[in-house]
């Protein structure tokens, strides 16, 4: 194992300091020897001065060795490392670092400002070069976000390298480097595939996820050298079944009413006055079943983001809230949009809201001016919003809403809409990493290409027997932020501190309707399942998830990285490793109203251990087994929160 340079000057000192004293042992042997002849009595005296000689010698070399190590340990081996962490990092050092080192510190500050410079330069060529490819890029992650159809594409394993926004709310939870088989019951996918091994290059599926939703699609084999499989989703569509029973009860009333009409020439008995009557009513409740089973059953899937629908209207804004609502856009936009057109025409110019109200949204026009009356609202609502469509009038989007819209007094009206279980994403997103599709065995991959959740916790304190308040965490892969995201509050089941709150700011009211720790930690067990775990002085966060799985029922046996570990390998020990001081080293912008929230830390680390693996890479370490072997060598720092796992197991 290659010593750090720290420790080899101090094995200098420690073997200088060791011959100092066989140099005196040998010195006073032979002081001895030609004082005393061989045979001869020491002088009285003489024994106890020449111990005293060896105690003064001897603790005197011994503290100027130790203070001439200082001093150099402090002069120049720790600054030594810590330029070299600078310029292993690309920061530009302190200029009181190495200001003993002569004109070594200038010249690392001096190479790390052109080291800068230089990257700047070459980061505008490359961004010229590029900027039509990032375009085309854009356009192309758009296009595969929008699309009505869910795209997963997978490697030979069925691990996840694609996925889009479609697909991602067809299967919840859907990840990167995530076997595909975890989000869908096997029965479908299993015989698609073996359809696919005996030679057929894409088949027909219908398939189920795990929470009993139907999907149908196609899945087609990847015509390269790696293999792997894309698979293409939609809802399934139910068939519209034929409604015999309403049938069969028309064609029954009608053949027992038409040998009752031979009949009428006569005067009718009562008798059959009535069974008349009530074969007419059979036939009318029947033609009352039969409309319903033909119409045609609103949209499941229709929602629209409420910030999409209100940009679309045209009007001013107020308030909107981030909120998906269960509607149709088009339809629902129309009708504000000709409601917004009408009231302007009336001298009513409004803006437009979308709050939150307990379990649904409320949409309110509003002006400066004269209420509304009722009946000019409803004769607007007779009109069509889209000309296309003149048969379907605003009252009729409302009633296929299951809603209704009305007049207040303060010159306002109000929409209420039910708020979709499922969001939208509010823009176009796609996560991919096809790097993934190159597989090693975890040890044996680069950091580079690791698929790592960085998180980070909030508690009710600072030791073990704490409770878990907050939990974050942001997956990388590829050695970039994939932008998948876990980040809640947790009920600890026992009050908050108040000297917690003050450096949090989580009050129990705020964790009042938070998930209890099973469910919390289940949820972010999933989320990181498989994946290597990152955390800013790790033991402390692993030790809460060990501690609480028990409880819980949540085991977390992950390999874990600490940002405080990887810092001493790059910046030696001497220096200081809080995530303030590193983010300040690396220039990562940490905000003050995000600092010691779960998220905005797990963030800021995030960026911290992205910025440090060239560093890392520089001084030999690529690979995760490297991270293990250099932990051991920072142990009197920190623990290594793999072994504490090992241990704990």
């Amino acid at each position: 194992m290659r010593l750090s340079l720290r420790l080899r000057v101090f094995l200098i000192f420690a073997g200088l300091a060791a011959g100092v004293l066989a140099l005196l042992a040998v010195a006073l042997l032979v002081a001895g020897r030609v004082l005393v002849p061989e045979g001869g009595t020491a002088p009285p005296g003489m024994t106890d001065a020449l111990a005293d000689i060896a105690l003064i010698a001897g603790l005197g070399g011994l503290g100027l060795v130790t203070l001439v190590w200082y001093l150099f340990d402090a002069n120049i081996a720790r600054p030594v490392e810590t330029l070299a962490g600078a310029l292993l990092t690309g920061s530009v050092p302190d200029e009181k670092e190495g200001r003993y080192l002569a004109d070594l510190a200038p010249a690392a500050r001096a190479a790390a400002q052109s080291q800068a410079r230089a990257q700047a330069r070459l980061a505008e060529a490359l961004s010229a070069h590029a900027e039509a490819q990032s375009r085309e890029k854009s356009m192309l992650e758009h296009i595969l976000s929008d699309i009505g159809a869910g795209a997963i594409l997978t490697d030979p394993d069925g691990r996840v390298l694609f996925y889009n926004a479609a697909s991602a709310q067809l299967l919840p939870g859907l990840a990167l480097d995530r076997d595909l088989r975890r989000f869908l019951k096997p029965g479908g996918l299993d015989a698609a595939q073996k359809r696919l091994a005996a030679g057929a290059g894409a088949t027909d599926v219908a398939l189920c996820g795990v929470d009993g939703t139907r999907l149908s699609g196609r899945l087609r084999q990847m015509q390269d050298e790696e293999g792997g499989t894309i698979l293409i989703l939609r809802p399934a569509r139910r068939e519209p079944v034929p409604p015999r029973a309403p049938v069969e009860a028309l064609r029954r009333h009608a053949a027992a009413l038409i040998p009752l009409l031979d009949g009428l020439d006569a005067p009718l008995p009562d008798r059959l006055q009535q069974t008349i009557r009530d074969e007419g009513q059979g036939i009318a409740t029947a033609l009352r079943d039969l409309d319903k089973a033909l119409t045609p059953s609103a949209p499941r899937q229709r929602r629209v983001a409420a910030e999409e629908l209100a940009r679309g209207l045209g009007l001013p804004l107020d308030d909107i809230a981030p909120v998906t609502l269960a509607a149709d856009g088009w339809q629902i936009g129309g009708l504000i949009a000709l409601l917004g057109q009408r009231l302007a025409e009336s001298g009513r110019p409004p803006t437009v809201s979308i709050r939150k109200k307990e379990a649904e949204a409320v949409l309110q026009l509003r002006w400066q001016g004269a209420d509304l009356p009722a009946d000019l609202l409803d004769l607007w609502l007779n009109e069509a919003p889209d000309p296309d469509h003149p048969e379907l009038t605003g009252a009729d989007i409302l009633a296929a809403h299951g809603s209704g819209i009305w007049p207040e007094p303060g010159a306002a009206v109000t929409l209420p809409l039910s708020i979709s279980p499922v969001a939208r994403e509010a823009r176009p997103s796609v996560t991919y990493d096809f790097a993934l599709a190159s597989r090693a065995a975890p040890d044996q991959r680069p950091l580079n290409v690791l698929t790592c959740v960085v998180f980070d916790t909030e508690t009710t304190g600072l030791s073990l027997s704490d409770r878990i308040v907050q939990i974050a965490g942001l997956r990388l892969a590829g050695g970039r932020l994939t932008g998948e995201t876990f980040d809640t509050l947790v009920n600890p089941g026992r009050p908050i501190p108040q000297s917690s709150t003050a450096i949090h700011g989580i009050t129990d009211q705020m964790v009042t309707d938070a998930p209890d720790m099973t469910t919390a930690l289940r949820g972010f067990h999933h989320f990181s399942e498989g994946a290597v775990l990152i955390a800013h002085n790790a033991p402390f966060d692993m030790g809460l998830l060990r501690a609480a799985e028990a409880e819980t029922g949540q085991h977390f046996p992950n390999r874990v990285m600490d940002t405080v570990l990887l810092s001493a390998m790059i910046w030696g020990q001497g220096a200081v490793h809080s995530l303030d001081a590193i983010c300040d080293r690396l220039k990562v912008e940490l905000p003050a109203e995000l600092r010691h929230t779960a998220m905005g830390d797990a963030a800021a680390t995030a960026q911290a251990y992205l910025r440090m693996l060239p560093a890392l890479e520089a001084k030999g370490i690529t690979r995760f087994q490297d991270v293990l072997a250099q932990a051991q060598r920072h142990r009197r720092l920190l623990s290594d929160a793999n072994l504490t796992a090992a241990h704990g197991n």
